[in-house]
């Protein structure tokens, strides 16, 4: 064991810990739920701070040598060490200090001994002199909430994209296949199995759209705002070159705030991203419910679609295959949804020129990303790529729909039409008989006019 020293004490801390005094009094602090931010905010803090090095010694404010050791500390973290030296809980102190002071005293160690020192003995590479040098907690830990967010983001939207390519692939293939569309879950007119698909991949790409929407606020940065937005104890040059500087690092098109004040004080930027995840998850969940309620059956259900089946449905009932793909998926939707409201509800309790409620923020918006990604790949190949239509089953709900009598509408009218429906149901007979039978049409105009072609597209009946 070492003793360290801080404002508030000594404390001993394990010789072979990277983290020092202040890391581990957050973690006795807070031992609320085992959970740890994800490990890509540990990447971008060291992108952060290692842009602030060398940034910092381009001004002339930071010894080289120094810069050069805390660099390497922060290239090492970025290759995948000392990951397991961030220890601080999500739910920590107010605004992320513990994860942000956790940070800087890993680096300031790794720095430490790179320059042939102790880890502990900060009077070669100082935790706050240094590493967070031109820096507070207010400015880095929000700065990384927005790289981490856009980093996931790119992973979410290649999935998304190819999800709605497997939609629109299917569109393509069921677009020959009549059936009848139901609103109110009652019979309404006739539709295409394709159109159905097609309108899943056009929902998708306007919710690719919101997200692409959202996340352009994310792109700008309020490094350099230090504490409170003025940028008391950076150099002025400092917040335009760190901007610069994480471009470079991350690939991303970073760019300052219009007002420093603002972007520190206001976290609606990650709201409107987080409904914008939402937003998807709620278009998703429908899908999936839809898709459940066409593959059901097969016997007593509606047995439009066959869904690919990846495991047996049931410990009891021999043979039963579940919709277990699409299940995952309401879960991860549930899920989402309920992340955006604890994120709306810290968003919501932002005080003065600070939100301190940022670290479970960024943790729901991250895992929000995280299994988003993942559930809409698992989607897109176990489920929709292997879906199979039900063509005769889909035949037989198109003949019997009596939304077709809607057809009718302008040669007899809406009340004829509707005796037509009453006396359909009260005879079980098809509309396409009871049409022929009552010689409102031939069986030749029937064929012309009430052809699927016909009765899927824009159109008015007209006897020639």
């Amino acid at each position: 064991m070492r003793t360290e020293k801080d404002s508030l004490g000594e404390k001993k801390v394990s010789d072979d810990a990277y983290y020092g005094i202040q890391t581990l009094r957050g973690f006795e602090n807070f031992p609320i739920s085992g959970l740890r931010e994800p490990e890509v905010l540990i990447q971008t803090y060291a992108f952060i701070k290692k842009a602030a090095a060398q940034v910092n010694t381009s001004l002339g404010v930071l010894d080289v040598k120094i810069s050069k050791a805390i660099i390497q500390a922060c290239d090492e973290i970025l290759s995948g060490k000392f990951h397991d030296q961030f220890i601080i809980d999500v739910f920590q102190a107010g605004a992320g200090t513990s994860f942000n002071m956790n940070a800087n005293e890993v680096i300031a160690n790794r720095a430490t001994e790179i320059l042939g020192g102790k880890k502990g003995d900060y009077s070669r590479v100082n935790p706050n002199d240094h590493v967070n040098m031109a820096q507070s907690t207010n400015d880095t830990f929000p700065a990384a909430m927005r790289i981490s967010s856009l980093l996931l983001n790119a992973l979410l939207e290649e999935a998304l994209k190819k999800l709605v390519q497997s939609f629109r692939k299917k569109g393509k293939e069921f677009d020959k296949i009549a059936t009848t569309a139901r609103t109110h879950l009652q019979d309404a007119v006739p539709i295409r199995l394709g159109q159905e698909f097609e309108a899943y991949a056009v929902m998708l790409e306007k919710a690719l759209t919101r997200i692409q929407k959202a996340k352009e606020s994310l792109t700008s940065l309020n490094i350099g705002a230090t504490a409170a937005g003025t940028g008391m104890n950076s150099h002025p040059q400092y917040a335009k070159k760190m901007v610069e500087v994480l471009s470079g690092f991350t690939k991303l098109s970073l760019k300052n705030p219009t007002n420093f004040i603002e972007i520190a004080s206001s976290t609606a930027d990650f709201a409107e991203y987080s409904s914008a995840l939402k937003n998807l998850a709620l278009d998703i969940t429908k899908i999936a419910n839809d898709l459940r309620l066409l593959s059901s059956g097969p016997r007593t259900g509606l047995n439009e679609v066959f869904l690919p089946a990846v495991q047996p449905g049931s410990s009891i009932m021999p043979g039963k295959v579940n919709p277990s793909i699409l299940e995952c998926t309401n879960m991860v939707c549930f899920q989402v949804v309920g992340n955006d409201v604890a994120v709306s509800m810290a968003s919501q309790a932002s005080q003065l020129q600070l939100n301190v409620m940022m670290p479970v923020i960024i943790y729901n918006i991250l895992f929000s990303s995280k299994i988003l990604t993942h559930m809409m790949t698992m989607l897109s190949q176990k489920c929709i790529e292997g879906i199979r239509a039900n063509e005769k089953q889909c035949k037989k709900y198109f003949e019997e729909s009596l939304g077709l009598a809607t057809a009718l509408n302008p040669i007899i009218g809406y009340a004829k039409a509707a005796e037509v429906v009453k006396e359909s149901i009260k005879t079980d007979t098809s509309i396409l008989k009871m049409i022929e039978e009552k010689g409102i049409l031939t069986s030749a105009e029937i064929k012309k006019y009430l052809s699927p072609d016909k009765l899927t597209n824009p159109g008015i009946l007209k006897r020639e």
